[in-house]
């Protein structure tokens, strides 16, 4: 190398290294990279998602999303769309692994139940009857004996013909073993967030400002009693069913919720200025709306639940916990590889 390239090269990396830390060309402060996509490095249905700086959480919604502070990740590719039944399958039959809701639950675990009540199953959405005008709170939620991934309403559902919708009923350590399988991992929390941001800055949610029933899967109408269904789905959505962000990500508001790897803890105290923040140790999770289900992981994205008068989490900085032992019908995962 003579004096002169060896210089230039010099200068191309200082430059780099200086636009990285005031910000220039980040996914906070610029439009996204119209290359992102197709970036060689990244593993056939994933995007490259350009390492930056950006402002990670609000301090206009929850206290559970405080206090905003900018964090830098590094680059990295993540899934294109949520995991798939189809792709989920692939790794059961290559594995002949049975997901958690498809297991008997443990009798040390909960000796006061009968061998009935410890049957496999999960947690499944069930709305109020018809004319019903008043209900308790979370009493939409039922622990239905058979739910799981392959039927997701109980026995008698099946997902036959939905291989292109997102895999539900997954719990934190099937997400794990699916992830182990695919040589890739969960996301970190800002990861997600950033990502989600699709190269916008401070905006409300995935595409600008304003809501649009018509730009993600999610509930219009007063929870849980009706849905006027503006959006077209009632329930889970096939993937790609709506516009992608700025980075070419589908389904990063609404459909399904989405596990990370972080725990939860309120608010993002400690990790502003920070180089790929993680969330607190298992030890410190903790959520005082759930006092009595110990350390939990962060979910993103919301669901085709969430609605303006219950949840409003459809957007990125939005957050809420998870039981690493449960699933739902409206939990889903996407993953990462980290470059």
């Amino acid at each position: 190398m003579t004096l002169v390239s060896h210089l230039i090269h010099k200068f191309t990396l200082i430059y780099l290294a200086v636009s990285l830390f005031l910000g220039f060309s980040t996914p906070g402060n610029a439009a996204p990279l119209s290359s992102a996509s197709s970036d060689p490095s990244c593993p056939e249905g994933m995007v490259f998602i350009p390492g930056g700086t950006f402002t990670i959480g609000s301090d206009t919604h929850y206290p559970s999303e405080s206090s905003a502070g900018d964090v830098t990740v590094d680059s990295f590719c993540i899934d294109r769309h949520e995991v798939t039944n189809a792709e989920f399958r692939q790794f059961v039959e290559a594995t002949g692994y049975k997901t958690i809701a498809e297991r008997p639950l443990p009798k040390a675990e909960f000796p006061d139940l009968t061998d009935e009540q410890l049957q496999p199953g999960s947690i499944v959405f069930q709305p109020p009857s018809e004319g019903i005008q008043q209900i308790a709170y979370l009493s939409w939620w039922h622990w239905v004996v058979g739910a799981n991934w392959q039927h997701p309403y109980g026995p008698d559902s099946s997902i036959v013909g939905k291989d292109n919708y997102p895999v539900v009923h997954i719990a934190y350590d099937d997400a794990v073993a699916y992830a182990k399988w695919a040589g890739k991992s969960l996301p970190t929390e800002a990861q997600w967030e950033n990502a989600a941001r699709g190269g916008l800055k401070d905006k409300e949610f995935s595409w600008g400002d304003s809501y649009s029933a018509k730009k993600a899967n999610t509930w219009q109408g007063l929870f849980p009693f009706f849905n006027r269904k503006e959006d077209g789905y009632l329930g889970p959505a096939p993937v790609e069913s709506f516009p992608p962000n700025g980075y070419g990500l589908y389904d990063m508001t609404g459909n399904v919720w989405e596990l990370t790897s972080d725990w939860y803890r309120v608010g993002h105290d400690g990790k502003s200025h920070s180089l790929n923040p993680l969330g607190p140790d298992r030890a410190e999770s903790f959520d005082p709306k759930k006092p009595t289900e110990g350390a939990m992981h962060v979910i993103k994205g919301g669901s085709y639940l969430c609605a303006k008068n219950y949840c409003s989490r459809y957007r990125p900085a939005a957050r809420e916990s998870q039981a690493p032992d449960t699933g739902t019908t409206h939990i889903g995962f996407r993953l990462v590889k980290n470059l």
